[in-house]
């Protein structure tokens, strides 16, 4: 082989080893640059989660605080469930049930104690009044009936005959706010043998007016 020959082939055998070098540079630099874009998109991916958990986080405390009632959301003084709406004024003590003992002696006529004095004006005759009540044998003190037990007062018109005598002329002129006790004679009220379940003979009734029109 002549000199000029040789050296030609070390020039190809240089130019080759020269590309061979610059391709596996090249695909060094792609396996770089693949690494670097897919961490790129884990990152990526893994930013966009941690906002979601947090998001989602905020959203569940938001909706904790939401469902926490608020001690403000009852107003202060708000009514027991079943205590009777009293007139304005009124004595406290209408919100709770009385107390009803058995009269002393023979009740031979109509007779009607203040218990509490009322500040409203005063029942009429014809006036649908509010009460609530309670009811006792005269005798014994038992109790046969109260608008107590079903937590719901009882409405009438007063002095029309709508209710017993005894409570017909002992409620009228009674103000709004009182609490009276009745003891009523059999005769002014179911008589002294009544019948259909009713109470014969004498009863005492602790009647509270709450209102009247």
């Amino acid at each position: 082989m002549s000199e000029r020959t040789q050296n030609r082939a070390q020039k190809s055998e240089r130019r080759l080893a020269a590309q061979l070098a610059a391709q596996k540079a090249a695909e060094a630099k792609r396996r770089r640059q693949a690494w670097a874009g897919g961490l790129a998109g884990v990152a990526v991916v893994a930013v966009l989660i941690t906002v979601f958990v947090t998001i989602g986080r905020n959203s569940d405390d938001k909706d904790q605080v939401a469902g926490t009632p608020s001690a403000s959301a009852t107003a202060p003084g708000a009514e027991t469930p079943g205590a009777p709406q009293l007139p304005a004024g009124a004595d406290p003590a209408l919100g709770s049930k009385p107390t009803v003992t058995a009269g002393k002696g023979e009740l031979k006529k109509l007779v009607v104690t203040p218990l509490i004095k009322g500040t409203g004006p005063a029942v009429q005759k014809g006036q649908t009044i509010t009460t609530n009540y309670v009811g006792v044998f005269y005798a014994d003190g038992k109790e046969f009936d109260s608008s107590w037990s079903r937590n719901e007062p009882a409405s009438f018109a007063i002095g029309v005959g709508q209710v017993i005598p005894g409570w017909d002329q002992g409620l009228v002129g009674v103000t709004v706010g009182s609490r009276v006790q009745l003891d009523i004679p059999g005769e002014l009220a179911y008589g002294n043998k009544a019948t259909g379940g009713r109470p014969a003979g004498p009863l005492r009734f602790v009647v509270d007016v709450l209102a009247a029109q």
